[in-house]
């Protein structure tokens, strides 16, 4: 108890002491200044705008303490999807989307027609995720990319921007979609279903002749 006493007349010696509260003023006088200097320059910036804005009223620290905030708030935005990025694309390259040989064998007509099986029982998870491995062995069939069930979707993302950016930035939105359904536990319901499903028939209705798309509208 001593001890405790002894150490926290220490802090207030040190608090008390000719240093440390010259240390403080100077600090704070630069500060105090930075921000004087600071409102006049946005007051005068303010009167040339509006000119029935005195430079000496206050207005222009109410305007500069907005800005502040405004530049906290779009701070914390861009940090906040930076780290979701940051997670998603850990996520794609964690994530293998074959889970199976058999998955695999499968011809992409076949995971297309299961896909149009579920959607019409309304599973839209469960159609997510055949519909995406349509897609994945539709661009195997293509050459764009090579399926294996050791690779993970940001495998297929850099092998398919080899070929076109623009398809692969695509097929990296589907991903991210199929990630959360099928790794996250998502429910995804039927409006965001008919998203996915409807940037997936861009290349695979396109390759049916519309066939597939007219045959299951949902």
């Amino acid at each position: 108890m001593g001890q405790m006493n002894d150490a926290r007349d220490k802090i207030e010696d040190i608090l008390n002491g000719k240093e440390y509260r010259i240390y403080y003023n100077e600090s704070r006088n630069v500060f105090q200044e930075w921000w004087n200097r600071v409102k006049e320059w946005l007051a005068d910036f303010l009167e040339s705008l509006f000119p029935a804005i005195e430079s000496g009223s206050s207005a222009a620290e109410v305007v500069l303490i907005l800005i502040i905030l405004a530049a906290i708030l779009l701070l914390g935005i861009a940090v906040y999807l930076l780290v979701r990025n940051k997670n998603r694309n850990a996520n794609l390259s964690k994530h293998k989307p074959l889970h199976s040989a058999e998955e695999l064998s499968w011809t992409y007509h076949r995971h297309l027609q299961e896909a149009l099986k579920h959607e019409k029982n309304q599973h839209y998870s469960l159609a997510t995720r055949h519909l995406f491995l349509a897609l994945l062995l539709f661009f195997h069939k293509k050459d764009w990319l090579e399926a294996k069930l050791w690779k993970t979707n940001w495998e297929y993302y850099d092998e398919l921007r080899k070929v076109k950016q623009s398809w692969a930035n695509e097929f990296y939105d589907l991903a991210l979609v199929f990630d959360e359904v099928a790794y996250g536990e998502y429910e995804i319901d039927r409006e965001e279903y008919n998203k996915f499903r409807e940037k997936a028939f861009v290349w695979l209705d396109h390759s049916e002749g519309g066939k597939e798309k007219q045959h299951a509208k949902p």
